[in-house]
């Protein structure tokens, strides 16, 4: 936990909330960035008190939405021209198109919410639920509730580990002094020990 926080922390220093939202929202417009990474390592710290965990969860559900958003109109406006035109170089053809609207139509809400949760699915869910023709206004809701669900699980659980982490190295540091100093007394006795043995 300690490198993967030294190699994030510069950016969080550096951008701070900007880097969560940015990444997260260039995420959901299907690239591939460190979203959820961002977000661990932000309610980590937000744990020691370098970041406040509210506006860390946020600022990640908001890009998070946004982004997902994003790219659901790029998929309704472009995406079934792209894939009827490109689709056939990665095995997509117009009756696997029709297979995933007739998909999305069933278990859309299902999907929006679960491939939150998943890497490649969560930076492609938008544009396929908006290329399948999923209606808007049941995407934005599922999308928000699925990336509420999403920022407040990693963020929460990061953050409360980070407290517990906190908590076991004050604990050890109180305690450490006193395994010290057994651990000097204990050395001396065995030399002591070892000296009359010897004699």
């Amino acid at each position: 936990m300690s490198h993967f926080l030294v190699t994030l922390k510069p950016y969080l220093d550096q951008y701070g909330y900007w880097a969560v939202f940015a990444a997260n929202l260039l995420e959901g417009l299907g690239m591939p960035m460190p979203g959820e990474t961002l977000l661990i390592a932000a309610s980590f710290l937000a744990s020691r008190g370098d970041m406040h965990i509210l506006s860390v969860l946020f600022t990640a559900w908001a890009a998070t939405v946004t982004g997902g958003s994003i790219g659901y109109a790029i998929g309704r406006l472009g995406g079934r021209i792209l894939v009827l035109r490109y689709g056939h170089y990665v095995f997509i053809n117009q009756r696997r198109l029709e297979y995933v609207q007739t998909f999305f139509q069933r278990h859309g809400r299902a999907v929006v919410i679960v491939a939150r949760f998943f890497d490649v699915l969560r930076q492609l869910n938008g544009i396929v639920a908006g290329t399948a023709g999923m209606p808007w206004w049941r995407f934005l809701f599922y999308n928000a509730l699925g990336g509420a669900l999403w920022t407040g699980f990693w963020g929460i659980l990061s953050y409360q580990l980070g407290e517990r982490v906190s908590q076991l190295g004050d604990a050890f540091r109180k305690i450490e002094i006193f395994l010290l100093g057994g651990f000097i007394i204990a050395a001396v006795v065995l030399v002591i020990y070892l000296l009359r043995w010897h004699k």
